[in-house]
């Protein structure tokens, strides 16, 4: 039954490939079961409830990717989008948290609409080849400092260069001689060499060996009286609070606009960098990309109902297709993992970041591989790609890389006289960025 719903073989994988992928997958993105209620909580949600509306939201986004797209592609409220909700819409302009649970359902709304018209698919078919593998590229060197960060080797806010205080997102080197260091060396040298010996559960075997050594170096807590089984709370307190007296306001539009703007390009970053590393493009073009893109807005639509922040593709899904997740079955598994959260939370809380560091440090090395297909002899080619890369990991986000790479990309090709290389999805896009940035 499993081989004909994911067609396994024919993706050259099997059943205990994929659950492999899928546990590894879902280890390195458990962090969001406490980190969006943690956010969402600031505006006076329900905590606990947002832990029950974060698990329900995932498991959707990963079931609808599993079963509709056949893709190994996790979804769960994206971070950034989750702090935009709490700090900006609620906490800045003074909105109440139902009304931003709204602006998330119409958002889920407006992004079904536009699958089903294959406008997203095509803004994905419209970016070059290119840019496509810069993507990857920046991806993996976004991902890679995210487990550096998480890990406190690297760290980033305010640095102090003899009397000058440099302010904005610096990153420096951090306490190399923390015990959490000394974790993420282990599980890097100990994932490694698994991979060296070609194991296929390297990653995941690398983070339980990390959690388990996390254990004497004091990292890694183990329940409060050893209960690892407990049973979920309410989610009532923030289940269908939606609120429609203010939609029709310019605040409204401006806060779709930037939820529609920043997704978008988040999942189609992600799309294309996890797709294009676990080699699932086709002709540089994804795989049932319709079906994935609407199963992302089908899970922002229910995440406005369940109660918690915009739902996107998850960078981290990379370590289950470097673990040899090629199918459906990947995220099928994660979704499983997500409600078993539900019950098993103290278990999946004992993962500590440092523990999950080294796989995202592994997985950036691996996405790194697709920088050999761009091309830099031409400038105009070189330089897009270039921006999109670094823009990921200096700005913090996928999108804004993105959208240097394709504004730079039209604006070299126009006035190097190559304009007729650029199609017309292309200028449309680069336009569109350019709006956002004068609109900020």
């Amino acid at each position: 039954m499993l081989e004909k719903i994911f067609q396994l073989k024919a993706n050259n994988s099997s059943i205990k490939i994929e659950i492999v992928a899928g546990i590894t997958t879902f280890s390195t993105m458990a962090y969001i079961l406490v980190v969006n209620p943690l956010i969402l909580s600031k505006t006076g949600m329900d905590f606990n409830a947002v832990i029950v509306s974060t698990a329900l939201a995932s498991a959707i986004g990963c079931l609808m990717m599993a079963l509709l797209a056949n893709l190994p592609i996790a979804q769960a409220p994206g971070m950034g989008l989750n702090a935009f909700f709490a700090y900006t819409i609620v906490l800045t302009m003074g909105y109440t948290w139902q009304f931003a649970l709204t602006a998330v359902f119409l958002e889920g709304i407006l992004f079904i609409i536009l699958s089903l018209l294959n406008i997203r698919e095509a803004i994905i078919n419209s970016i070059p080849t290119n840019l496509k593998h810069a993507i990857s590229v920046g991806i993996g060197v976004f991902i890679a400092l995210i487990g550096l960060v998480n890990a406190g080797i690297i760290e980033t806010g305010m640095v102090h260069i003899g009397n000058n205080k440099l302010d904005g997102v610096i990153v420096k080197l951090g306490d190399m001689k923390s015990h959490a260091t000394v974790l993420v060396v282990i599980g890097l040298l100990v994932t490694a060499v698994l991979l060296y010996k070609k194991r296929k559960a390297a990653l995941l075997i690398g983070i339980l060996v990390a959690t388990i050594i996390g254990v004497p170096l004091g990292i890694t807590h183990l329940p409060d009286g050893g209960k690892f089984i407990s049973m979920p709370p309410s989610i009532a307190p923030v289940f269908f609070k939606l609120e429609f007296s203010k939609v029709f306001s310019l605040d409204m539009l401006i806060i779709l606009f930037t939820l529609l703007s920043v997704n978008l390009f988040d999942t189609v970053g992600t799309l294309i960098g996890c797709c294009s590393a676990g080699g699932l493009l086709k002709d540089g073009k994804i795989l049932n990309a319709k079906k994935a893109l609407l199963s992302d807005a089908i899970a922002t639509t229910s995440a406005g109902i369940l109660g918690t922040s915009v739902v996107s593709a998850y960078i981290e899904s990379a370590a289950g297709i470097a673990s040899g997740g090629r199918t459906g079955l990947t995220s099928f598994t994660v979704a499983i993992l997500f409600l078993l959260a539900l019950f098993f939370a103290p278990v999946f809380a004992m993962i500590p970041a440092a523990a999950t560091s080294p796989a995202l440090i592994i997985v950036g090395l691996l996405m790194m591989g697709e920088v050999k297909h761009i091309d830099f002899a031409d400038i105009t080619n070189a330089l897009p790609a270039f921006l999109a890369i670094v823009m990921m990991p200096f700005t913090y986000s996928i999108a804004e890389g993105i959208s240097f790479g394709m504004i730079s990309y039209v604006l070299l090709k126009v006035l190097s006289g190559k304009y007729k290389e650029v199609n017309i999805a292309m200028y449309l896009i680069a336009a569109l960025f350019i709006l956002g940035f004068v609109l900020r």
